[in-house]
């Protein structure tokens, strides 16, 4: 489950951004002041930050340039209710990653939000080696090793552990899986995923019957924890 973090003055925006964010399967932490919202940010380390610019004790420009002189590389997205270009500007000059201006789509904010921490992800895993538990994967090699003994892996197997690890503490939905697994031309069934899946736990967790690692979360899909 990825944090998000929003540094809200509006507490009716701020309501309206936590229901939504809920919704979709976040951790929501939020702070109604700069001051606040920058201690938070240090203390909590969440995977993402929405800020406005406008917010009592310390603006939001302020909070950006603090964090980023302090070494936090998480991605921030500043909102404002003020149009002017420079206001973008300046923001992204002191480090912000996006910007949106009052008043915007929820769905679109999402969408963004959603965007920023794939690519994070991505920038994290280069996938040519992963470690979990007494497990160690090589994804340029094709070689996996479960207690430093050699375990064999189908290419759809490792293609499928990319995709858990890549989307990892959050929940794959199937549909999800087939698309970058199998392609959209393949159309395999659903049930071929829960297989694979299968498998991999019989190769890959000490206890397949109670998984540490690859979670099945009923009626949606799979998650990754590790």
């Amino acid at each position: 489950m990825s944090t998000i973090l929003i540094v809200e003055d509006d507490e009716t925006m701020l309501k309206g951004l936590r229901d939504a964010f809920e919704h979709n399967g976040f951790k929501v932490l939020s702070a109604t002041d700069g001051e606040s919202g920058l201690q938070l940010s240090e203390t909590s380390e969440p995977s993402i930050i929405i800020l406005d610019v406008m917010l009592p004790r310390i603006d939001g420009f302020d909070v950006c340039r603090t964090l980023r002189k302090r070494g936090v590389t998480i991605p921030i997205i500043m909102l404002t209710a003020r149009a002017e270009e420079i206001d973008k500007v300046v923001g992204l000059e002191i480090g912000a990653d996006d910007y949106v201006t009052k008043p915007f789509s929820t769905r679109e904010l999402l969408a963004r939000v959603k965007a920023h921490l794939r690519r994070t992800t991505e920038k994290v895993l280069s996938f040519e080696r992963y470690e979990f538990g007494n497990v160690s994967l090589d994804f340029a090699a094709f070689k996996t090793f479960k207690n430093k003994k050699q375990i064999d892996l189908t290419s759809t197997e490792y293609s499928l552990m990319k995709v858990l690890i890549k989307h990892r503490n959050e929940v794959v939905p199937r549909e999800k899986i087939l698309n970058e697994v199998w392609g959209y031309d393949a159309y395999p069934s659903s049930r071929t995923v829960d297989n694979h899946i299968l498998n991999l736990r019989q190769k890959l967790e000490d206890n397949p019957q109670k998984p540490e690692f690859i979670h099945t979360i009923h009626g949606l899909g799979y998650k990754f924890v590790g």
